[in-house]
Parts: structure tokens; sequence; C-alpha cells
């Protein structure tokens, strides 16, 4: 085989292995991919069919303040859009993201396949790189199909109407479009937490379901401190502090404060497990 002077085969191009389209049609075919995806097209409408078997005359205390999201999820289709992603944010968006970058390197060296796509040769940097963007696009993927969905059912079933909320005057449809948007940005960036931390765990461990399991433990664990008020300033160093500040861009005026820190958190806090999930992986002893 002819090789160069630097010791490499002949025409080989650490760039062109390992390529962003193969990777992610190859995730496209796993059935974790296909399951997580149906169920973000399912969510909306198993929860449109629910509210048609609400009767109406349930006088429960308990329930006062969720019945009233109710009534504003079925007042239009943006109020049902915003309401699918309210019950999905706090955690089922978080096992989804957990699921993509917790699973993609780890489920290769439980197969046992990691060490042959370092083989081939894919340099490591590379091919956590390619595996980190693509389950990052499955994620985003996730986060629209269930938004999208949930706009398409809830309009068909309740019509174009203005949004509203408990913190907000009503919006008119088109700058309502606009928050929910940007409400999705700032979920997005939130949820690179997750993203990092499964990813980091993803290269640590050979166990899938440990790398998925434990990003979604830790989040909660952050959650759960965050209520506790006696931690004081501290609380603000958490990861899901500012999770919830999306709700401030629905009101009026849009309040942007905890936004802005809660992007400056999560982006953070992000780089610096994506960071240490690098190094350690590029310095891991392959053997599986």
């Amino acid at each position: 085989m002819a090789v160069t002077d630097a010791g490499e085969a002949r025409g080989y191009r650490p760039s062109a292995t390992m390529p962003f389209v193969a990777e992610f049609r190859r995730q496209a075919s796993r059935r974790r991919t296909q399951l997580a995806l149906g169920f973000m097209v399912l969510l909306p409408l198993i929860i449109l069919i629910a509210f048609q078997f609400d009767s109406g005359g349930d006088d429960d205390n308990g329930r006062n303040e969720f019945a009233s999201l109710v009534e504003l999820a079925t007042s239009g289709g943006l109020n049902f859009t915003l309401f699918s992603i309210f019950v999905s944010a706090s955690f089922l968006l978080v096992v989804v993201v957990a699921l993509f970058c917790g699973d993609t390197v780890a489920s290769e060296a439980s197969w046992g396949s990691l060490r042959y796509l370092l083989a081939i040769p894919v340099p490591r940097a590379r091919l956590l790189t390619v595996k980190l963007v693509v389950a990052l696009a499955y994620s985003g993927l996730a986060l629209i199909l269930l938004a999208g969905t949930a706009l398409l059912a809830g309009t068909l079933r309740y019509g174009w109407s203005p949004l509203r909320s408990t913190v907000a005057a009503e919006l008119e449809p088109t700058e309502g479009l606009l928050r929910l948007l940007a409400v999705l940005g700032y979920l997005a960036v939130v949820l690179l937490v997750v993203a990092g931390l499964a990813f980091l765990l993803s290269v640590t461990t050979d166990a899938a379901l440990g790398a998925v399991g434990g990003a979604v433990l830790l989040w909660i664990l952050s959650s759960i401190l965050d209520q506790i008020t006696a931690l004081g300033a501290l609380r603000d160093f958490l990861p899901t502090h500012f999770s919830t500040a999306w709700l401030g861009l629905l009101s009026t005026p849009v309040q942007t404060d905890d936004v802005v820190r809660g992007c400056i958190s999560a982006i953070s806090y992000a780089t610096l497990f994506w960071g240490l999930a690098f190094w350690r992986f590029t310095r891991k002893d392959i053997t599986s």
C-alpha cells in the first residue's frame, strides 16, 4: 500500500471519514430513534384525544389550577401548542435529549463496534464531533416535531386564535407564534445542559442505559435542590435554576433578564461537559 511521508495511506483524508449524512441515516434506522420521534408526534394527538373525554363536571379543588390550563389549551392552536410544551418541558424532553446524546457513544461500546470505527481509522475527535452533531440534530428535530404536530393538530381542532396565558395579556396570533418560537429556542438552549451531561456520561461508561439514566437523574436532583430555598444564592449556579425562565417570554412586557442568565448558564455548562467528554475520550483506552 502506498503511503505518504507522514506514514498515512495515500489518499486517506481524516476529514472524509464518517460523514455526517451517513451517521444521520444510520441513527435514523435505529428503533430507539424511530420510537422517540414517533412519540413526539403521537403525544399531542394523545393529549388532543384526552381533552375530548373531559366531562367538565369535576369540581375537585386539587384540579382547579390544572383545569384552568386545560381551558386555555382548548382555546386555540397556539394555546394547545403552549400547553403541550408546558407538560413536556420538565421531564419528557429531558429524557428524549438524554436518550439521543447519552446512547450515541455508549451503545457503540456496548456492541463492541467502537474500536472497529476507530480502526477504519476515524480520528477520535471527528468521531465524537459527528456523533454529537447528529445527536443534537435529532434532539432539535424531536422538539420541532412536538411543537409542529401540536400546532397543526390544535389549529385544526380549535382554530387559529390569539395566544393567551396566565402571565400575559392576549397576544395576536402572529405575535403569539413568534413568542412560541422564542420559547422553543430557549428550551433548546437549556436542554444543551442535558445533552452535554449525557454525552459526557456516554464516553465515560459502556452502558447506554447508565448514561441516559444518569443524566436524567442528575437533572432531577438539580431540580430538587433548586426548590430548597435554604441554599440561597447557591441555587443560581444550579443548571436547572433558569429552566422555567421561558415563561418570561410570554409576559407583557417580555421579561428577558432570567432568559439571558439562563442562556449563559446553559451554554457554560454544556461547553464544560463537552470539553470534558472530548478530553476523556481522546485519552481513553478503547477496549470495546
